[in-house]
This record gives structure tokens, sequence and C-alpha cells, in this order.
């Protein structure tokens, strides 16, 4: 733990990227192989699930140092982070451990989620006991499952490369599914990362089903801001390119090899379970096939795919009924082959990969009134010029997608966000944007712990000649204004506060801002009856006054047609 504490405050303590680089690759070049592979895990995102409740670790804290309950409260308010909150307020260590490994502490850690809580409560006494602050600080970070460290998975992937020699790009494709829910790392999974031997390639006669169901690293698209007029000169003609529509689902690959299947969200879940249909239908894909698609609900015999909302609704049921699974069918809508006959294909053109694609799924035009949990043919659009095609993007939103994704038909499959071997850029429409009114302010974490950054806004119930109407708080958001915007604004919320809720504040209302979002859906679990997604602030409307803000009225017009009727 001692040198994996160390590691998070070296990284803590610099924005050099080089510097960065160069202390994970001295951290892995010293650790044993079991270390080395909960390291690689937490690094790189792997978040194992929270082992004690926060209210209990809170309240042993709270004990332990001796205060009350409104001053630990006001600390952890002030710090912005619990891990780091109670670090600080814990009593020095009384029976300091020598210098235990990170894979033996994680040994001691993991049990603590099903310990009765008498057991746990006593379990932590004599851990963080053993611990100095900075260690603690890591500690608790693990148990609450919100280590986060300010490297990327790139550089991860950098590191490893530099300590095995191996290529990065090989390395990137041996993380895939490592980092997943659940998974405990041992030190033959960081000795498989690191081998410099040519071991088998998925899809190539694999050994075992982990190896068998391993994804690809996902390739990732660039925005693309660029005006309709400058296109030609950016991109060349449009023929160069394959344009599609850019889905709003969940991004995925289907993996069918050594006769099984499985499914795999970007963020690296395996979502299988959750697609029964999807696997069902997969089924009959030649074995040594994996396809890159967008997962959407999408009833057999629609013209169109239903709204995110309704695949939302799938993803928060832990049990997929039988009427869940008949009303929200979902299907694949596949746009790239990245394996084909146990072939990995992502050295080969875009055009190339979309022929083998086209022939190995019927076209669009075949499943009309396919059945549910069909696999689908992303279609292709065309254009004369630039021009024609934005014209064509006009209509992205009535047919529930986010705009064109635009694929160089020479482009390779990447890895990640890169322009190495090609280049995919995201087309998107405009957002949709309200303006809207500041109600409620809480503090930010981090270096923002001092300063009111989370906002809550609202929207007016009716028109301004309605003597009764109020404003209904629809979105949070914390994003989208600058350093110095920020520091004005939480000035004017100390100075216009109501009322205090625990860390939260209730402000006069004074500040207007325009609020973009991505989707909205009707939402009973919410006052407004209106969820959006992605909310964020777009500029502060210091022009407009509150009484000029939008309403309900507004966000309905929004709505799709099927949900606002």
């Amino acid at each position: 733990m001692k040198g994996f504490a160390a590691l998070f405050q070296q990284l803590d303590a610099t924005t050099s990227q080089s510097a960065k680089l160069a202390a994970l690759v001295a951290y892995l070049r010293s650790a044993d192989a079991a270390d080395g592979a909960w390291a690689v895990y937490f690094l790189a995102g792997g978040k194992p699930r929270q082992m004690v409740p926060t209210r209990q670790l809170k309240a042993l804290a709270q004990a332990a140092a001796g205060l009350p309950e409104w001053l630990f409260e006001e600390s952890y308010q002030a710090v912005g982070d619990l891990a780091e909150t109670l670090a600080l307020l814990l009593p020095p260590p009384t029976a300091p451990d020598p210098d235990l490994p990170l894979a033996a502490w994680m040994q001691r850690l993991l049990p603590l989620r099903a310990l009765p809580p008498d057991a746990q409560a006593e379990a932590l006494r004599a851990q963080w006991a053993a611990l100095v602050p900075g260690q603690r600080f890591v500690y608790f970070k693990l148990i609450t499952g919100n280590f986060r460290v300010g490297v990327s998975r790139l550089q991860v992937v950098q590191a490893l490369a530099q300590v095995s020699g191996v290529d990065a790009k090989r390395i990137a494709h041996r993380l895939m599914g490592y980092t997943q829910v659940g998974r405990q790392p041992a030190a033959h999974d960081y000795a498989a990362l690191v081998a410099t031997e040519a071991d088998t390639l998925p899809g190539m006669e694999a050994s075992s089903p982990e190896l068998a169901s391993q994804p690809y690293p996902f390739f990732l698209a660039h925005p693309l801001a660029a005006p309709v007029d400058a296109l030609a000169a950016q991109l060349g003609p449009p023929g160069d390119w394959q344009v599609e529509w850019k889905w709003d689902g969940i991004r995925a690959q289907v993996v069918r090899r050594a006769g099984g299947v499985w499914i795999w969200s970007r963020g690296e879940e395996l979502v299988t379970d959750r697609f029964p249909e999807l696997a069902a239908a997969a089924q009959a894909l030649p074995d040594g096939t994996v396809l890159d698609g967008e997962i959407l609900v999408w009833p057999g015999g629609s013209a169109l795919p239903r709204p995110f909302a309704d695949l939302q609704k799938r993803l928060g049921r832990k049990t997929l009924s039988a009427a869940l699974l008949r009303d929200l069918p979902v299907a694949l809508v596949a746009y790239d082959l990245l394996e084909h006959a146990g072939q990995d294909l992502r050295g080969q053109p875009q055009h190339v990969r979309r022929a083998l694609l086209e022939a190995l799924l019927p076209p669009p035009e075949a499943i009309a009134a396919a059945p549910e949990g069909t696999l689908r043919l992303s279609p292709l659009l065309h254009g004369p010029d630039w021009q024609d095609l934005a014209r064509q993007r006009e209509a992205a939103r009535s047919l529930g997608t986010e705009g064109f994704m635009l694929k160089h038909r020479t482009a390779a499959y990447g890895v990640g966000r890169t322009k190495d071997v090609g280049v995919w850029w995201k087309w998107k429409i405009d957002p949709m944007s309200v303006d809207a009114v500041l109600l409620y302010a809480q503090r930010g974490h981090g270096r923002r712990a001092s300063l009111y950054t989370d906002y809550t806004f609202a929207v007016w119930s009716g028109p301004p000649q309605d003597p009764a109407r109020q404003l209904v708080p629809f979105a949070k958001a914390y994003s989208g204004l600058t350093d110095a915007e920020i520091a004005q604004v939480d000035a004017i919320i100390r100075k216009t506060t109501r009322e205090t809720f625990g860390p939260v504040r209730s402000v006069e209302a004074t500040l207007v801002f325009e609020l973009g979002f991505e989707g909205i859906a009707r939402s009973p679990r919410h006052k407004s009856g209106i969820a959006v997604r992605f909310p964020r602030m777009l500029r502060w409307r210091q022009d407009k006054p509150v009484a000029e803000a939008d309403t309900l009225q507004t966000l309905a017009a929004l709505l799709p047609p099927e949900a606002s009727a």
C-alpha cells in the first residue's frame, strides 16, 4: 500500500504528462505482478463495488475523531472529498503496519462487504489504525468505490508498453475487459498484459472463454465544428467519406467466437445478460465475427428507433420481465465489422470492412418488418456536396439521431481517439436549449470544494400572464462556465442565499443561464415531469431578466412526438 499511495500522491501533485508517465513506469517496474495487477485495474478505471456504506463510514470516523456531527459535516463540505476528510480527521495510527502490499490489502478489503455491521466496524478500526494519513486517503478511496486519479487510460497503456516492450496497440487490446466491475485481477493477469511472447489472438483458436470473449479497443470519433462552407476545404469531396447517422444509444461490440456470444459496452462492461434477444440473434452469425454498433430500442416493424429514455428503462431494471422484453425490444445497428472468419479486419480500409458487413447482414430496406432482436445494418447517406448533406442532417432529431458520422473510406479502425490510421468525425446537430433560472447551488469537489459550482435550474410553470406560476426545478448542471464566471456566480450565490440545507443553498432567483442538452423525455420521477440528457451551461444570460426565462410548455414542445402526446 505504501508504494501505491506514494504513486497516487505523485500523480496527484503534477499536471505534467511526462512526469505522470515516468511515475507510472517507475512504479510498474518495481511492483510485483500481484500489486501491478491491482494497480493497473484502478489506474485504468476499474472500480470495485462500494465495500462499506457511506453513512456507516461517517459515523465510525466521527466517533473515532470525537467530533459532533455538525462539525464533521462542515469539515466534509470544506474539504469536498469524503476520503480526504476521513484521512485528515482520524486520530494518528496506533499500530502502524509494515509495508503490506497492495494485493494483500485488497484481500483484506474485499470481504468487508459481506461482514455484519459490528464485525465490519471492528475490521475498519483495526485497518485504519495501521495506516498513516497518506495511505488512509487511498484506502478510503478504494473502499468507497470512488478511486480517481489524474491519469488517462492511454497513459496506463503507454506505461505498460514501456515496461514490457510490447506495442501500445497490442497492450490496449489486451486491456479490454480488464476493468469490468467485480473482477479481481491476479498476478497471472498482469503477466498476460506485459507478456512479450506471441500469444493467441482473440478469435484465433482461443484457448479459454475469457480470451474468446475479449473485445477490441473502440475507435472513437472527433467532434466536427467547422462551418458547412469550410468542409470542402477541410475534408475534400463527400465521396471520400462514408456518411451514416449518429445513433443515440449504447455503443457496443457483439463478439461471436468459440460457439458463444458476448456483448460488451464501450465502458467495458459485459452486458450480454441485459440483452438476451441480441445474444440469441447473434448466435446465427458465423463463428469468428465481431460487430461494432449501437444498441437501440427498436420494435420490429417500426421505421424509427425509440428515444434513449426507453433504453434507460431497460438499463435501470435488475430483472428483465417478459413484458419489458416485449414492450422494449432492442436491436444492434451495426456499422463496422472488426473480425470476419476469425481474421482481425481493423487494418483493412473502411470501404472493405463495409463491403464485408453488407454481405453479412441484410440491407436496411429488407428489415422494415423484421422481428425484434434483429441485427440491423446502419444505412449510408449520400449527397453531391456538403451543403446537401447539411440539409439532410437537419432531419436528424426527427429520426431519433444526433447528426452524422463521417468515416474516411480509406481509414483503418484505430484505438481510441486517434488520427494515426484514419479518422472518424461526429458532425452533430446543435443541442436543444432553454433559458433557465438558477435556484439551488452546492459546492464542488476537489479544487472546487470552496466554490459553489453545482447548480439546480428551473423553468416557469406557466406563461407570464399566469399570476400563480412558479419556478419548477428540472435539471442540474456543473459544466460550461469559465473559472472567472464561476467566481462571479459564487459571489452572487453567497450574497443571495435564502436558506441552507446541509451542503445545498437555496438562492434568490436572479441568475438566468442558457442550458443545452442532447435529449429530453417524460419522467414521472422528476417534479417537472421532464428529464433531460447531458445538461450543461451554454452561456450566462446576463442580458435576460428572470421573468423572461422559459416555461414547462417550452420544454414540452421539445419532446419527441410520441412523448409529447
